[in-house]
């Protein structure tokens, strides 16, 4: 063959490719749409490493670069996964940063379905009205968000995933205000506390409010050039306001942790982790004795906190977080085990841990 005739091979086997992905995209639109009837995550980890060795065994076998074809193979991966969009409830206003969550977890043709409190996101899924929920749980700077953790223990969901998010904040206000006029400042109380540097030289008053780009609603509303909100770049740009100053939390290494809740975790993928909520029995030793559980059979873990537990004084739950899934041999022995020293234990979820 001429160079001439090379390329007209390699513009018909383009068509092919081309047709053979959409065909490709089509069926997992299908699969995304059983997945929903179903209330499974759109993302199947496990599923998705079995494609890819397969891909990578193919490629030997055919004298091709495994790891470009498994490059190329995750680009189409995420091309499914997109268009299997399903939707997810979240706490606040279109622009939040749990709905960027949402977005960067499951694709950007998600669907998100905002609520007041995370009571009525809990409540949502609870009642089958949207099949996840992405809720905030831990800021690396401001620690724990509580009410997701009061909420927790006393639920049906699970938690079948979870996501970290770079938090960038920003100062944003109506056209016309500087940082000369602004007076008041409104966000959510963690991302308040996560701008204390910035905030105490800008000399305001700052009062919390339930959500980020709720308070840049807000303040659209009102039209005032004395008042500002901290909350992300996409809340400016949905709300059509002015960003005074990008970047302003105290430490570049700021991120929140999310949960994804359904009535329903996720299998093991081999590289998981379990949360769980437990309270033990008033006697000296009690959490050291539970913890030899895990430590003996050398389960890392990830997260230890205590909460009280809301219904009598004084007496507190332990959330726990360690490596591994509830499936495996060690830990469903250490989770008998811990029902020992225990007045409860739930397991709250495994899940596929945050890449």
């Amino acid at each position: 063959m001429n160079l001439d005739d090379l390329r007209k091979k390699i513009d018909e086997l383009d068509s092919k490719l081309v047709e053979l992905i959409g065909e490709r995209i089509k069926t997992a639109e299908e699969i995304g749409q059983g997945k929903k009837e179903e209330s499974r995550l759109i993302e199947d980890r496990e599923r998705e490493l079995k494609v890819l060795r397969n891909v990578r065994n193919m490629a030997r076998d055919e004298n091709i670069s495994p790891s470009d074809m498994e490059n190329i193979y995750r680009t189409i991966i995420d091309a499914c996964r997109k268009i299997q969009g399903v939707a997810v409830a979240y706490q606040g206003e279109p622009g939040a940063y749990t709905e960027e969550a949402a977005f960067r977890f499951f694709g950007k043709s998600t669907k998100g379905v905002p609520y007041e409190s995370l009571d009525e996101v809990f409540e949502a899924v609870e009642v089958g009205e949207v099949p996840f929920a992405m809720v905030p749980v831990e800021n690396s700077l401001e620690g724990s968000i509580t009410r997701a953790y009061d909420l927790l223990p006393d639920s049906p969901l699970m938690v079948c995933g979870e996501t970290e998010l770079r938090i960038s904040h920003c100062l944003i206000a109506i056209e016309g205000a500087t940082l000369d006029t602004i007076k008041t400042v409104y966000s959510h109380p963690q991302a308040l506390g996560q701008c204390r540097n910035f905030l105490n030289h800008l000399n305001c008053e700052l009062i919390p409010a339930s959500d980020t780009a709720g308070s840049v609603k807000m303040i659209k509303e009102q039209g005032r050039p004395d008042s500002a909100a901290i909350a992300s770049d996409k809340a400016a740009e949905i709300y059509g306001m002015k960003i005074i100053a990008r970047e302003i939390e105290d430490n570049p290494h700021n991120f929140t942790r999310f949960f994804i809740l359904s009535k329903e975790d996720s299998p093991p993928t081999g590289n998981d982790k379990t949360s769980i909520v437990f309270s033990l029995k008033h006697k000296p030793g009690a959490l050291y004795d539970s913890l030899r559980e895990f430590a003996s059979r050398e389960i890392n873990l990830t997260k230890l906190e205590s909460r009280p537990t809301r219904h009598q004084p004084w007496e507190y739950n332990f959330y726990m977080d360690f490596s591994g899934h509830r499936e495996e041999k060690d830990i469903s022995e250490g989770l008998k085990a811990l029902e020992e020293h225990a007045v409860f234990v739930r397991i709250l979820g495994s899940y596929p841990r945050a890449r």
